[in-house]
C-alpha cells in the first residue's frame, strides 16, 4: 500500500471507512476519510489494521471469496451493498452469510423461488438459503452420507427464520409424497415456538433452547420422517424475566386467545395477575397473542394431539402460573424460623392443588418444609426440617421449572411419534441454536451457551481450517500456516475432568451448604496464570471492573472476553428437586402430570447417577443432578452426530439492535462476522489462490498415480481421457481424433495444455496424490475465464462420452461375429505404437491375455476415478470457482463395455438419464 492508494481504516461505528493514506511511519498509517457522512478527517491505526481497498467498491459479488482483496474490510463492505439492494445473502465460499431484513422481501421465499433453486449448484443462482439446501440434498444423495446445517448467529440475527426455510424446502420438493408426515413436520415449528421461544430485549421471537431437526429419507431420496432433538431450554425464564422482556409465547396466548370456558376453568386472567408474567413487558406490539393461540392449537390438531391431550398441556401451562403465585412469610410460631404460605397466596394454592391433583396440605407441606432421613437404625430417621422464605420460594421455583421442563420433553417427544421413521437412508439436520451471546449481567445460561459456541467454533475450525491445511501439509505445497486461534484451551478449562469449571461447581453443589463464592474461589485458585481467565475488574465495562473477585470470573472466549456473575450458578446447575416434591408429584391424582415424572425415571436416574459423580442422590441432603454435566453429555453426542456428517454453514447476522430495516450498523455487523468466524477464513489460502475444499481431480486424470496408471493406454484413449477434462472446465467442446488412425497431434496438444500449467508453476501445485489449480489457471491455460461456466459433472459426462465413444467404434468394427478387435498390451510408454489385430475361433487364447489386460486396464482407471475421486468430484460439482454445472448432474464415471454395466455394480443415477444416453450415442455415431 502507498500514499494515495484507496484503503479500509477502522472505525468506531462504521466498522471500516475509505479513505486515503496520506503518511506512512514506522509503526501506524495516517488515513484521510473521503467526504460523506463522517465528514473528511484523519485516521491513525497499525498496520495490520488497515486494508486495500477493491478498484470498484461500489461492485458487490456473490460470493465474496471473487474480491481481488479479501479481508474484514472488503467482506464488510460487500456485505453492506448487499444489503442496501436487498440481497440479504451472501457466500464466503461454501458458507452462507444471511443479514436479517426485518422486513419482508418480495418473492425471495415464494413457490416459484424453491423451483428455481431445486437441482442448481451453489453458484449458478444468486447465494440464498435454498441453495444450501439443495447442496445438502444433493451431497447426501450422492455420497450416501448423511448432511447437517449447521444455523448460528446471535439472538434476533434469523436463525429461528432459515431453519423453517431449510425445513420448507427439503419438505416441498421431496415430501409430497410423505403424505401427512410433510405437513406435520412443518408444523412442529408453531408448536416449539410457543412453548420455547419468548421475547427478549434483542428479539421479538427468540429461540430459548437449541434444537436438532432431523429430515430422513428413504434410499429413493423422499421424506420418510424426522426426529428433533433439543438441548438447554432457559427455565430461569419461567420465574424470572427482565424488565423489556417476557415469558413464553403460550402463558400470554392462553391469556389472551383461550376460550371462554377454558379461562373459567382454569382460572385464567390477565398476564398481570400472574407473578411469573408481571415481572416483564405485558404485550408487544409485533405479537398477537390471540392469533397466536389459534396457531398453536391449529399446530397441535395437525400433528395429532387428541382433545384430551391439549387440555392436560393447557391444564399444567395454567397450574404452573397459579403455583408462581404461591407466597410466603415468616412462620412467628416456629422457633427454628420456618416459613408458612401466606392468606394472599393460600387461594392460589386451592387452585394449583385442583389442577395437579395433589392434597392441599401435601403441597403446602412440601413447599415450607424438606424430609431428610438420617443415618442410624434400619432405614434411618426421617426428620422434617422447615425452610426460611426464601428457600420456600426457590422450592417453589424449582417445582415450577421442573413441570415445565417435563411438559416441554413430552411435546417433543409426542412431535416424534407423529413424524415416525420408516425405513430411513440418511438424513439432513439443521441445527438452531443459541449464538454467542454476552449481556450486562451474564450468569449460568450464558455460560452453557457459550461453551457450546465454543465447541462449535471448534468444529468450524477443524472442517474449514484445520483439515484445510492438513491436506495441504500431506500434499507438501509448501503453503505458509494460517494463524487461527485454536480454543482448545478454553474448552479445557471449563470440561476438563475433575479441574474444569463444571466439574468443580458440582464439588461446591455437593457440600452440605454449598457457597457461590467458595466455588467461584476456587475456580481462581485453580488457575491463577490461566490465559482465558480472570477477575472481573479487568473487564472492559465499567459495571463489571466494580464486581469483587468472588463475585465472578472473567472468561476470554474466541468471540471476546466475557464477565460472568456466579450468584446464581450453584442453583441453577441444580435439575432435581426436594425429595418430598418428588415423591409428592410421583403420586399426583393427575395422571398426566404424574406420567411427566415417572416416565424414563429408570433412565434419568441412571444418567444422573453416572458419569463419576456428576449426579446422583445423596442422604441426608436434596437430590442433586448436574445441568452442566447433563448438557456437556448431550452436547458430546451432538458433536459425534456433527462429525459424522457432511456439514454446511448458514452464519446469521442482525444488522442493528433496534431491529429495523433498511438500516445497517457496521461495527456491531462486523463484530458478529468475526464472533462467527468469518473472518478467520483462510483469507490467506484465498490470496493464494486455492480455494478451500477444492481436491480437485484427485486421483484422476490430472494427478501424478492417474498418469502413471494411464501411461501404458493408446495415446489417442491417454488423450481423450485428459483433454476431455481440462476441455470440461474450460466447456469448450472437444472433438475426438479419427479412430482409424494414431494422431500424434494429439498427444503434443494434450501436452501442450499440461505444459502451459506446468510453466506456471504459481498456478498449481502439484501434491502427493492431487493437483490442486489456482482459480482462474484452468481458464488461462485453456480459453478465456468468460468461458469457464462448467463443473465437475459435466467432464464426468465428458469423460464417459469419449470413453464410451472408443470402445463403441472398437466393437463396430469387428469383423465378424466371431472375431473381434483388442488392444495389444505390448507397449511401454506413451509414445508406443499400437496396433489393432483380428482373433479368431483358431486363435482366441492366444489373444485372451490381451483383452483381459487391456479390460483391467481401461476399468482398472474408471475406478480409481470412481472410488477415490467421488467425494473430490462431489466437491467440485458444488463449490468450483471457474463455473458451475446448470444442470445438478452427478453421474458416476463408468465404461459400458461389451454389454456390462458399471465395475462396482451400481447403477447410474444422474437425472435427465436419457439426455446423457443420447449424448453418449451421439459420440460413438461420430
Amino acid at each position: 500500500m502507498d500514499d494515495g492508494k484507496k484503503v479500509w481504516a477502522p472505525h468506531p461505528t462504521d466498522g471500516f471507512i475509505q479513505g486515503q493514506i496520506v503518511d506512512i511511519t514506522s509503526d501506524s498509517i495516517t488515513v484521510e476519510t473521503f467526504t460523506g457522512s463522517a465528514g473528511n478527517k484523519t485516521i491513525e491505526a497499525n498496520y495490520d489494521r488497515v486494508y486495500p481497498s477493491e478498484d470498484d467498491d461500489t461492485k458487490d459479488v456473490d460470493d465474496n471469496c471473487a474480491l481481488m482483496y479479501l479481508n474484514e474490510a472488503t467482506l464488510l463492505n460487500n456485505v453492506r451493498l448487499r444489503y442496501k439492494r436487498d440481497q440479504i445473502y451472501t457466500y464466503v465460499a461454501n458458507i452462507l452469510i444471511a443479514v436479517n431484513p426485518y422486513r419482508e422481501i418480495k418473492n425471495i421465499y415464494c413457490v416459484d423461488t424453491i423451483r428455481h433453486y431445486k437441482g442448481k449448484s451453489i453458484g449458478v443462482m444468486p447465494p440464498h438459503v435454498f441453495a444450501i439446501a439443495d447442496k445438502a440434498y444433493r451431497d447426501m444423495r450422492m455420497l450416501k452420507e448423511s448432511q447437517s446445517i449447521i444455523v448460528s448467529g446471535e439472538v434476533g440475527a434469523g436463525k429461528t427464520e432459515s431453519t423453517k426455510y431449510v425445513l420448507r424446502y427439503l419438505t416441498q420438493n421431496w415430501g409430497s409424497h410423505a403424505g401427512p408426515i410433510e405437513e406435520r413436520i412443518l408444523q412442529a415449528n408453531p408448536l416449539l415456538e410457543a412453548f420455547g421461544n419468548a421475547k427478549t430485549v434483542r428479539n421479538n421471537n427468540s429461540s430459548r433452547f437449541g434444537k436438532f431437526v432431523e429430515i430422513h429419507f428413504s434410499s429413493q431420496g423422499v421424506v420418510d420422517g424426522g426426529y428433533i432433538s433439543h438441548y438447554l431450554l432457559e427455565k430461569s425464564r419461567i420465574c424470572v424475566q427482565n424488565r423489556e422482556e417476557r415469558n413464553y409465547h403460550v402463558f400470554y396466548q392462553m391469556c389472551a386467545g383461550a376460550p371462554a370456558q377454558m379461562k373459567q376453568q382454569l382460572r385464567l386472567g390477565s398476564p398481570d395477575q400472574f407473578h411469573y408474567l408481571r415481572q416483564g413487558c405485558l404485550r408487544d406490539p409485533v405479537l398477537d397473542d390471540a392469533a397466536d393461540f389459534g396457531v398453536t392449537e391449529d399446530a397441535m390438531r395437525q400433528l395429532g394431539f387428541r382433545d384430551d391431550e391439549r387440555r392436560n398441556i393447557y391444564a399444567i401451562v395454567a397450574g404452573v402460573l397459579h403455583l408462581g403465585n404461591v407466597s410466603f412469610e415468616d412462620d412467628e410460631h416456629n422457633s427454628r424460623g420456618g416459613s408458612v404460605v401466606s392468606n394472599v397466596g393460600s387461594n392460589a394454592l386451592s387452585l394449583t392443588s385442583a389442577i395437579f391433583g395433589l392434597e392441599n396440605d401435601e403441597l403446602r407441606d412440601a413447599l415450607t418444609a424438606r424430609v431428610m432421613q438420617s443415618k442410624g437404625g434400619v432405614k434411618g430417621t426421617v426428620i422434617k426440617v422447615p425452610l426460611k422464605v426464601y428457600e420456600a420460594m426457590n422450592a417453589r421455583d424449582a417445582l415450577a421449572k421442573a413441570i415445565y421442563a417435563k411438559l416441554f420433553d413430552s411435546i417433543v417427544r409426542k412431535i416424534n411419534d407423529c413424524i415416525p421413521l420408516k425405513s430411513s437412508a440418511n438424513y439432513i439436520g439443521v441445527l438452531d441454536i443459541a449464538g454467542f451471546e454476552y449481556f450486562p449481567i451474564n450468569s449460568f445460561e450464558q455460560f452453557c451457551i457459550n461453551y457450546c459456541n465454543e465447541k462449535l467454533q471448534q468444529f468450524f475450525n477443524e472442517r474449514i481450517l484445520k483439515d484445510e491445511q492438513r491436506l495441504y501439509e500431506y500434499e507438501g505445497l509448501g503453503l505458509r500456516q494460517v494463524n487461527y486461534s485454536d480454543n482448545q484451551d478454553c474448552i479445557d478449562l471449563i470440561e476438563a475432568k475433575a479441574v474444569g469449571i463444571f466439574d468443580l461447581l458440582d464439588e461446591e453443589s455437593k457440600l452440605p451448604r454449598p457457597d457461590p463464592a467458595n466455588f467461584t474461589a476456587s475456580v481462581h485458585q485453580k488457575y491463577p496464570n490461566h490465559f482465558r481467565l480472570s477477575v472481573p475488574r479487568k473487564s472492559r465495562l465499567k459495571e463489571h471492573r466494580e464486581l469483587r473477585t468472588e463475585d465472578g470470573f472473567l472468561v476470554r472466549h474466541f468471540a471476546g472476553a466475557v464477565c460472568y456473575q456466579t450468584a446464581q450458578f450453584i442453583e441453577k446447575n441444580n435439575d432435581a428437586l426436594h425429595a418430598s416434591l418428588a415423591m409428592l408429584l410421583a403420586e399426583a391424582n393427575n395422571a398426566f402430570l404424574r406420567a411427566l415424572f415417572t416416565e424414563g425415571s429408570a433412565k434419568a436416574a441412571s444418567s444422573a447417577g453416572g458419569g463419576g459423580g456428576d449426579g446422583g442422590v445423596r442422604k441426608g441432603k436434596l437430590t442433586f443432578i448436574s445441568i452442566g454435566n447433563k448438557f456437556r453429555t448431550q452436547l458430546g453426542s451432538l458433536m459425534e452426530k456433527l462429525r459424522s456428517t457432511g456439514t454446511s454453514f448458514i452464519r446469521c447476522i442482525k444488522p442493528n439492535q433496534n431491529m429495523v430495516g433498511h438500516k445497517f450498523e457496521g461495527a456491531q455487523i462486523l463484530s458478529q462476522l468475526q464472533c462467527s468466524g468469518m473472518a478467520s477464513v483462510p483469507a490467506s489460502w484465498v490470496r493464494e489462490g486455492y480455494r478451500p475444499a477444492h481436491q480437485l481431480l484427485r486421483s484422476t486424470a490430472c494427478t501424478n498415480q492417474y498418469l502413471q496408471e494411464a501411461r501404458h493406454l493408446h495415446p489417442r484413449m491417454f488423450c481423450k481421457v485428459v483433454k476431455a477434462l481440462f476441455k470440461a472446465l474450460s466447456k469448450k467442446t472437444f472433438s475426438p481424433p479419427k479412430r482409424r488412425r494414431t494422431s500424434d497431434s494429439d498427444s503434443r496438444r494434450c501436452s501442450s495444455d499440461l505444459e502451459s500449467l506446468r510453466n506456471r508453476p504459481g498456478d498449481r501445485s502439484i501434491g502427493a496424490p492431487a493437483v490442486l489449480v489456482k482459480r482462474g489457471a484452468l481458464a488461462r491455460a485453456l480459453g478465456s475465464c468468460e468461458e469457464s461456466c462448467s463443473t465437475g459433472a459435466w467432464a464426468v459426462l465428458q469423460l464417459q462420452k469419449h470413453v464410451k465413444s472408443y470402445l463403441a467404434h472398437a466393437k463396430k468394427h469387428q469383423p465378424s461375429c466371431k472375431q473381434r478387435y483388442v488392444f495389444s498390451s505390448r507397449h511401454d510408454s506413451i509414445g508406443s505404437k499400437h496396433r489393432y489385430r483380428a482373433a479368431g475361433d483358431t486363435n482366441m487364447q492366444r489373444q485372451q491375455h490381451d483383452t483381459c489386460s487391456c479390460d483391467h486396464e481401461i476399468r482398472g482407471i474408471m475406478k480409481v476415478a470412481n472410488d477415490q475421486g467421488a467425494a473430490a468430484w462431489a466437491t467440485v460439482k458444488a463449490n468450483i470457482d471457474d463455473g458451475h454445472d446448470a444442470r445438478g448432474d452427478r453421474p458416476r464415471i463408468h465404461v459400458a463395455h461389451r454389454g456390462s454395466g458399471p465395475p462396482d455394480g451400481s447403477t447410474e443415477v444422474p437425472t435427465r438419464a436419457a439426455e446423457d444416453r443420447r449424448g453418449a450415442g451421439e459420440a460413438a455415431s461420430n
